[in-house]
């Protein structure tokens, strides 16, 4: 997407033939109408569910850790490129917040769902400390970070859980 409707100045470009850009929209999930969050949430569950048939929950782990690196980098780019703090197309941060949710049943599939709720609802919510990484952490970090504890929350919620349940 890029040039101008109105005959104004040029809009940013995002292009998914740019790395960075398919990356931190996670292969277009945040360009689907509506809520890109949600969309890279759902986006996540079967590259999930493939790291951990594949290697369980510690290969999602190593994933999750990579993907932030990934995330890092590709959400610094999409964001200068379209000249915002925390694009909405951008929703890498999603899906690693989303696999650490599902860290603790990560071969459990059929947890994915309240794993993917408790993630949506602490993303946006934001209970402190996550609003305070959305609001105070600088560029790529404060878009990564929030995800990362919202999804530490949501892992937390759904081990209690599963403990719960036995």
């Amino acid at each position: 997407m890029t040039g101008s409707t109105s005959g104004g100045p040029p809009r940013p470009a995002l292009s998914l033939a740019n790395p960075a850009h398919l990356l931190s929209t996670w292969f277009g999930c945040g360009l689907l109408p509506g809520a890109p969050g949600t969309w890279g949430s759902l986006g996540a569950l079967p590259a999930a569910a493939l790291i951990a048939w594949l290697g369980g929950p510690w290969l999602l782990l190593v994933a999750s850790l990579g993907l932030l690196g990934l995330g890092l980098w590709s959400s610094a780019r999409t964001a200068a490129a379209l000249g915002s703090h925390d694009p909405g197309p951008v929703v890498i941060d999603e899906v690693v917040g989303q696999w650490l949710a599902i860290l603790p049943v990560s071969q459990a599939y059929l947890f994915y769902i309240p794993a993917f709720v408790a993630f949506r609802a602490f993303d946006i919510l934001k209970p402190w400390p996550v609003s305070w990484a959305d609001k105070r952490l600088p560029g790529a970090w404060g878009i990564m970070l929030d995800d990362v504890i919202a999804g530490l929350y949501a892992a937390a919620v759904v081990y209690a859980l599963l403990w719960l349940i036995g």
